[in-house]
């Protein structure tokens, strides 16, 4: 195996060239400043090239690209020996050169803003309505199994709701309980200024109960859930255990989504009181300590000053936000598709999703329970 040597005469005015070895990638370094510099002599040219043992398209090209360099400065030039892969290779590779950008042509600022706003908001839409979809096929599903309860996979739904519920109390217990003894820590200090200090409790028990305590669990449960839902359907997707799914008869929906939208929708109501629960003891702790009131009085305050309604309001927003936390993270993971790149890019597009709508959620409960005059 050789490099492309190249063997010169002169006679008649003609530059004879004799090309021998090969002209490949592999040697491209050697023999390209050869046929550059035959690119530039004015004098008539001859090259022989039956002597070349092998040939590919990096050689190919640097044939086409002395001919027509040559041939655009009027320059004559004659190739012999050319074999018909060789010839081939030179029709194939000069159809394919042309000038072409490196890089797109650039669009005015503005109009390249207005594009990618266009973008985001067409693929918003498209993805909205992807999610409705869904959210209808899961919805019917859910019919289906209502009308016969012996589809329902009551084990699946146990173990998804241990891993969603049971497996959260730690973390969601001492979350809930450092973010009572802020609220308590924080009110103390402003109400101090007024001498009313004893309304701490007023404010660690009803924001606990109707607001505090809810959404943050649903942030807590769509963070932690959530990405999991995501990405455990997401993996199965790329497995194509899916696909496998569909093809032995067993619907997706039913057999993934549906015992996680029940375990999230049952486990959320007990882990959000449970969440408020643990606030009002972080609240009453700080009451102690800072302010002296007695948990027994803390107790009986609470039960003065807070309503029923606000823990209903609590309770109510509970399961509504367990189901849209798991119908996201069960949607982005039946969107994983191409490679596990993917299952990351899903995974957080579902927690993000989750906790934007979980907001949006809250915010419309509010206005909704203060028009009923539960407030």
């Amino acid at each position: 195996m050789s490099a492309a040597s190249l063997h010169e005469t002169t006679e008649d005015g003609t530059r004879r060239v004799t090309v021998t070895g090969r002209l490949t990638v592999r040697f491209a370094d050697e023999f390209s400043p050869h046929f550059r510099d035959l690119e530039e002599r004015p004098e008539p040219l001859h090259l022989d090239i039956a002597e070349v043992d092998r040939i590919d398209t990096v050689g190919a090209w640097v044939l086409f690209r002395l001919e027509r360099e040559r041939s655009e400065r009027g320059y004559d030039t004659d190739i012999s020996g050319v074999s018909e892969n060789a010839q081939h290779m030179m029709d194939q590779v000069g159809k394919a050169a042309g000038d072409c950008r490196v890089r797109p042509p650039e669009m005015p600022r503005f109009l390249a803003l207005l594009d990618r706003l266009g973008g985001w908001i067409a693929e918003g839409v498209r993805q909205l309505g992807a999610f409705l979809a869904f959210l209808g096929m899961t919805l019917l599903a859910l019919a289906k199994i209502a009308a016969h309860p012996r589809r329902l996979r009551g084990a699946a739904m146990f173990k998804q709701a241990e891993a969603v519920g049971v497996a959260a109390l730690g973390i969601i217990g001492l979350m809930s309980f450092l973010v009572g003894i802020v609220v308590a820590q924080q009110g103390a200090v402003q109400l101090r200024q007024f001498g009313a200090e004893v309304f701490v409790i007023n404010l660690v028990g009803r924001i606990t109960f109707r607001e505090l305590g809810v959404l943050m669990t649903a942030i807590m449960v769509a963070g932690r859930s959530g990405s999991a839902f995501a990405a455990q359907i997401g993996s199965m997707k790329l497995a194509e255990e899916i696909d496998a799914m569909r093809t032995i008869g067993m619907p997706p929906i039913e057999v993934l989504v549906v015992p996680r939208l029940l375990a999230s929708v049952i486990a959320m109501p007990l882990l959000a009181f449970y969440g408020s629960m643990m606030a009002i003891a972080g609240g009453a702790l700080i009451s102690w300590l800072s302010l002296g009131i007695p948990p027994s009085t803390f107790i009986q305050r609470i039960q003065e000053v807070v309503p029923i309604t606000d823990v209903w309001v609590g309770l109510i927003k509970a399961p509504v936000f367990g189901l849209i936390i798991a119908v996201t993270g069960c949607f982005q993971g039946m969107q994983v598709s191409g490679n596990a790149e993917e299952v990351g890019r899903r995974t957080t597009a579902a927690v993000v999703q989750a906790i934007f709508l979980v907001i949006v959620l809250d915010a419309f409960f509010a206005v909704f329970f203060s028009v009923l005059g539960w407030i």
